[in-house]
């Protein structure tokens, strides 16, 4: 069957609006726990002064010295980019892009770095997530109870979200360290992504590579499963409607 002249354009725009919608609302349910994951990875072991004793201690401890939108800080880069995925996470983009831009610059060193850990940590991730979600979605079959079928989707979302985000969290350690504060002022000891692994797991061992699991398999095991299917529901409703 001959595809209709201009379909090509609006099924694309269909799922880009899908997937928009998606990632919004993926991110503005789950960012507080990307915040707390981030916290866990930047401090340096138990003699680090900021260091949170456990997840429940962290969320008191945020809302207590932060306030509720403490679990919100930095959440317009992420919507700005999600639609692709996160990258900075800073309270203030246009203030604070600026300000990396005037003293560090553009590369590495400035609005760029952690560049290759962040692309490592999105495509591994990327890779297992929707390579898993898609193979299996295919080999489970559709319920037609409406219900069931929505159960069907949410496990594998939720199921494919935890898988990736257990093996691309050393990535995601590497980009918080090289994004975060460095350990000396004026001293740059997290660098390159892998080197920055070979660091922290010389210092602190191999479980240090997995600081913030636990707050990460909870934002992106139910976050992965949200969004696939805020982007299934989305894309079918403007199928149908648009």
């Amino acid at each position: 069957m001959s595809r209709k002249p201009g379909s090509f354009l609006q099924e694309a725009s269909q799922q880009i609006a899908a997937g928009g919608s998606a990632g919004l609302v993926e991110i503005c349910l789950m960012h507080p726990l990307d915040v707390v994951k981030t916290r866990f990875q930047i401090q340096r072991g138990k003699t680090d002064p900021t260091s949170y004793k456990s997840l429940g201690d962290s969320f008191r401890t945020i809302f207590r010295t932060e306030g509720l939108f403490g679990f919100y800080k930095g959440i317009l880069p992420p919507i700005m980019a999600e639609t692709p995925k996160r990258a900075v996470k800073q309270p203030s983009t246009f203030v604070q892009a600026r300000r990396i831009i005037t003293t560090e610059g553009l590369g590495f060193r400035g609005l760029n770095k952690g560049l290759t850990a962040t692309l490592g940590r999105h495509g591994v991730f990327n890779m297992v997530y929707f390579g898993f979600y898609f193979n299996v979605k295919n080999v489970i079959p559709v319920n037609e109870e409406p219900t069931l079928e929505f159960l069907r989707k949410f496990g594998i979302g939720l199921v494919s979200g935890t898988i990736a985000s257990i093996i691309n969290i050393p990535f995601d350690v590497a980009k918080s360290r090289i994004q975060g504060p460095q350990p000396e002022p004026g001293e740059i000891k997290y660098r390159t992504c892998f080197k920055t692994m070979a660091t922290v797991y010389k210092e602190e061992g191999f479980l240090a590579l997995y600081k913030g699991l636990v707050p990460k398999i909870m934002r992106l095991g139910p976050g992965g499963a949200v969004m696939l299917l805020v982007y299934e529901y989305a894309y079918a409703w403007l199928q149908k409607n648009w």
